[in-house]
């Protein structure tokens, strides 16, 4: 039995393959990294014939098992690739994998790509089965708190060095969506190609997407630059951006905020709250100014006003999406009367 981590996977398939690769997870950039990289495997190792087998309701699992038990057309070696996105064979499709692990095929390679196993599953017998033939790689999202390090790991492989803040700055933007991260890396990278990164050059080089727009809306409430919030607002409404990615990170910033003020409430210094939370040097000062200009029940009016407005870009509240977008960021701003929302 061999479990390995992500990370561990490349270095493991330079050697004898094994017979059976089983990737689950539910991140789907890394899942389909490591699938690249057995595949590539395969390729080097000489199985050129490829069948690609999808569990979706109704599948026959006669055919996998088919497939496993006949040669090769050419007689060459031979790649199996089986997706299982609920990572729920059935009591059929169970039975299969059990019996296919207990006798892998020669010259014969399963690669099984699933979604999340639940912890039923991971004790289940089929994947004990898979786990003893070959090599399992458990996939895990990144937590925020490792997401800087994780981006910083991938920008060295390209070469690329950034500061602390820099770091945190990308994985606030790209909020744990890891291909979002893998993105903006390879985006930095055409646009700066290797070697150090400082924030500034970061945030200069993200500032042409309308994405990084919202985000610069949301610091530009928090400073208490009402007007130039509402030109930005005014702008992302004109470039056809949805209001609901806008409120997104609008109310992602207010919850966050709220928690900050129980804490400085509670008699937490808020230096000491903004570094538990990583706050990076440049948003510190207009975070800080935010919790001084709103206490207690302010900020739950504010979580109060988001509530509603997400009412309202469904249609399930009467009201203009854009309208009251523009008075929940001048209220964050501190230009505009908070009031319970009706």
């Amino acid at each position: 039995m061999t479990q390995l981590r992500p990370e561990q996977l490349e270095a493991r398939l330079g050697g004898e393959l094994a017979p059976v690769y089983f990737i689950h997870g539910d991140e789907a950039l890394l899942s389909g990294e490591c699938a690249d990289a057995v595949r590539a495997a395969a390729r080097r190792q000489g199985f050129a014939e490829r069948q690609v087998f999808s569990a979706e309701p109704g599948f026959d699992w006669n055919r996998l098992a088919a497939a496993g038990d006949s040669l090769s057309l050419f007689a060459e070696r031979r790649l199996l690739e089986l997706r299982l996105p609920g990572g729920k064979p059935g009591k059929e499709g169970a039975r299969v994998l059990t019996e296919y692990a207990a006798r892998p095929p020669e010259d014969t390679l399963l690669l099984i790509l699933s979604g999340k196993l639940e912890p039923a599953a991971r004790r289940s017998k089929w994947v004990q089965a898979l786990d003893r033939a070959g090599v399992s790689v458990a996939v895990w999202p990144v937590e925020a708190a490792q997401l800087p390090r994780w981006i910083d790991v991938r920008m060295r492989a390209r070469g690329m060095q950034a500061d602390r803040e820099a770091l945190q700055l990308l994985a606030e933007r790209v909020e744990g969506n890891l291909l979002a991260a893998a993105q903006e890396i390879e985006k930095l990278y055409l646009l700066h190609g290797p070697g150090r990164l400082e924030l500034e050059t970061v945030a200069e080089l993200v500032t042409d997407s309308a994405r990084y727009d919202i985000f610069g809306l949301v610091d530009a409430a928090l400073a208490g630059e009402a007007a130039h919030a509402q030109r930005m607002l005014s702008g992302l409404r004109a470039e056809g951006v949805e209001p609901v990615l806008v409120l997104w990170a609008l109310a992602r910033e207010i919850r966050s905020l709220a928690s900050m003020a129980r804490e400085v409430q509670g008699g937490t210094p808020v230096g000491r709250v903004l570094a538990s939370r990583r706050v990076w040097e440049k948003r510190k000062p207009p975070i800080a100014a935010a919790l001084q200009r709103f206490r207690g029940r302010q900020w739950w009016l504010l979580v109060q006003q988001c509530a509603r407005l997400d009412r309202i870009t469904k249609g399930r509240a009467a009201g203009s999406p854009w309208d009251e977008l523009l008075q929940l960021t001048l209220r964050l701003a501190g230009c505009a009367p908070l009031r319970a929302p009706a």
